[in-house]
């Protein structure tokens, strides 16, 4: 035999009050949203909502009403409204849809009564509501067709039910309706949106959205974007932020549907990479969730988000071809958002490449200008590595982009997607080397004794040494790994950390590097402290010696030391050291 479902409504309330709804503020929402349907439904006017506190609250609206049958079917029936149709699909006009707002109330009160007389006849009803799930129906008595909903706060709720909460509640939540809303007889609706309504000139739309922006989020923004998708029925503003944000903040946006309030801090509106503006919209048809402070993630609400994506986006093209000196300070502010826009757009990726300076060797620069210049120019896809080959390549006449900043690698390697010429290659390191002098062969023949003692200092430590003549001058000498010799490198480091067998396959692999791919440590002749360490004969000297220019260019190229280099940066200083105040007299006795 069929049984009916019994509900528990304190249990139903517990589960609204601490998984549904934030916070119990929302109970004014759904009763204004209640009128406001009600209005709605009714359809011969303006309509009027009237809030009145005191000993308890109420709300009062002159909308359609409900019968008796109604009050029985509607008020009674968790889930059940009246604003769906039969297929349980939500109705346009109405706001809600869920059958459950009215509930919210218990959330500040043990007990509501509703007071309402139908616009399409029949005699007042008064239905009284209990938090413990009874509910009474009696006679009534309301001269006029409409609604009140009276609320007596229960223990501990009673700052809920303040005229000054009632009061910022309604302002908060209903200041934008369509219908006149006044709490203890003060107006809290005013024109509407403020996007969307006349004025006599842009500078005064201007200032007055420049106001509002202050109020709502407490900026003058750097700039004001017009937002309108027609499919969502979504009007609004964007305001650009006058301060650099982190890509990883969140974009709050304050979200109306149908001109009520939905939430003041509703996230996934825009694309994540447009994190530099906060938008006030009213859209009337995007769905929210059933607990009304987040919009509901469906097809409908996907293309919004490109449309408003787009907006953005074309509001950064017109400011590139209208108002270059306002696109350069928006940049200064918000290069992290469009860069991350320039990896997937090539309208974005234009900007970046034309009106975005970069670092490079010859200081900072657009990559179309330094393209421009050179022809042959390079990149580094790391901070370091720019920072330790600038000035060298720079000297041999390589000129170098600092690729490391986040995005701009990836947006140096889309540069092809706009200009099939605008190719950057990577820099390996170990190509500087081609560029730089080399000796006379009397020179380097007589360097060979060196050169091997030098080569043996630093055999240990997996590095070759070469001389070589190059600029700038005040370099002793420079370490140089290219990418083969970095996978060497980790593959060493592997290694020594893995069991005996895998030990034994990646000693293997390592074998069969070349030796030309191993680090170089390349020491500096046109320098006259490499060329005075090249002519010592001592080997204990030059080994030392050697090992401190090693550890010195580990240090001044940013270079990570494992132990065996901070090992040898250690005994080289300590030896040089101990030579310095060695006295080769024999000790007196005395």
């Amino acid at each position: 035999m069929d049984q009916a479902f019994q509900v528990d409504l304190r249990g139903v309330v517990d589960l609204l009050s601490r998984h549904l709804y934030s916070s119990p503020r929302v109970y004014l929402r759904e009763l204004l949203q209640n009128g406001v349907d009600a209005i709605t439904a009714r359809g011969d006017g303006p309509g009027r909502i009237r809030v009145e506190t005191g000993a308890e609250l109420r709300v009062h609206d002159d909308g359609i009403g409900l019968t008796e049958a109604e009050v029985h079917e509607l008020l009674a029936t968790i889930g059940r409204s009246s604003k769906r149709d039969e297929l349980g699909l939500a109705r346009h006009d109405f706001l809600g849809q869920f059958g459950i707002g009215l509930l919210s109330a218990f959330l500040v009160a043990d007990e509501i009564t509703v007071v309402t007389r139908s616009a399409r006849g029949g005699d007042a009803v008064r239905w009284t509501g209990f938090a413990d799930g009874r509910y009474r129906v009696e006679p009534g008595t309301r001269e006029e067709p409409g609604t009140t909903v009276s609320l007596r706060p229960r223990h501990g709720a009673s700052d809920w039910l303040t005229p000054a909460t009632v009061t910022e509640l309604a302002a908060t939540y209903g200041e934008l309706l369509p219908v006149e809303l006044t709490v203890d007889g003060r107006r809290i609706t005013a024109g509407g949106p403020p996007w969307r309504a006349a004025y006599p000139d842009p500078g005064r739309r201007r200032a007055t959205l420049e106001e509002y922006s202050r109020r709502l989020f407490g900026f003058t923004p750097f700039d004001v974007i017009d937002l309108e998708v027609p499919e969502a029925g979504l009007t609004g503003v964007a305001f650009v932020l006058p301060q650099p944000v982190t890509p990883s903040a969140r974009g709050a946006h304050r979200v109306y549907l149908k001109r009520m309030l939905l939430a003041e801090g509703v996230e996934g509106l825009l694309p994540d990479w447009a994190f530099f503006v906060r938008c006030v919209v009213d859209a009337g048809e995007l769905r929210p969730t059933a607990g009304r402070e987040a919009l509901y993630e469906d097809e409908l609400l996907d293309a919004t988000r490109e449309a408003l994506g787009r907006q953005v986006r074309q509001w950064l093209v017109r400011l590139s071809e209208t108002d270059p000196a306002k696109l350069r300070a928006f940049l200064r502010l918000h290069h992290l958002g469009v860069k991350a826009m320039a990896l997937n757009d090539d309208d974005m990726l234009r900007i970046v490449d034309r009106w975005l300076e970069f670092e490079t060797s010859d200081g900072p620069m657009t990559l179309a200008e330094f393209r421009t210049r050179h022809r042959d120019g390079r990149y580094t896809a790391d901070v370091d590595e720019f920072r330790r080959l600038a000035a060298v390549s720079g000297a041999q006449g390589v000129a170098l982009v600092n690729g490391g900043y986040v995005y701009d690698a990836g947006i140096i390697e889309r540069l092809p997607a706009i200009d099939p010429d605008a190719v950057l290659r990577p820099l390996d390191a170990s190509e500087l080397t081609s560029h730089f002098g080399v000796l006379d062969p009397e020179t380097e023949l007589a360097l060979r004794p060196f050169l091997s003692v030098a080569q043996r200092a630093v055999d240990p430590l997996g590095c070759e040494v070469v001389v070589r003549d190059f600029d700038p001058a005040s370099l002793p000498a420079l370490y140089l790994t290219s990418r083969a010799a970095r996978h060497q490198a980790e593959l060493r480091e592997t290694r020594e950390s893995a069991d005996a067998l895998w030990s034994d396959v990646l000693g293997a692999l390592e074998g069969m590097a070349a030796v030309s791919d191993r680090p170089q440590l390349v020491l500096n002749h046109r320098n006259p402290l490499a060329r005075r360490i090249a002519a010592l004969k001592e080997t204990g000297l030059i080994e030392l010696a050697v090992q401190a220019l090693y550890g010195q260019a580990l240090l001044l190229g940013h270079h990570p030391l494992r132990a065996a280099d901070t090992a040898v940066l250690n005994r080289s200083f300590l030896g040089l050291l101990d030579w310095a105040v060695h006295d080769p007299a024999p000790e007196d006795d005395e």
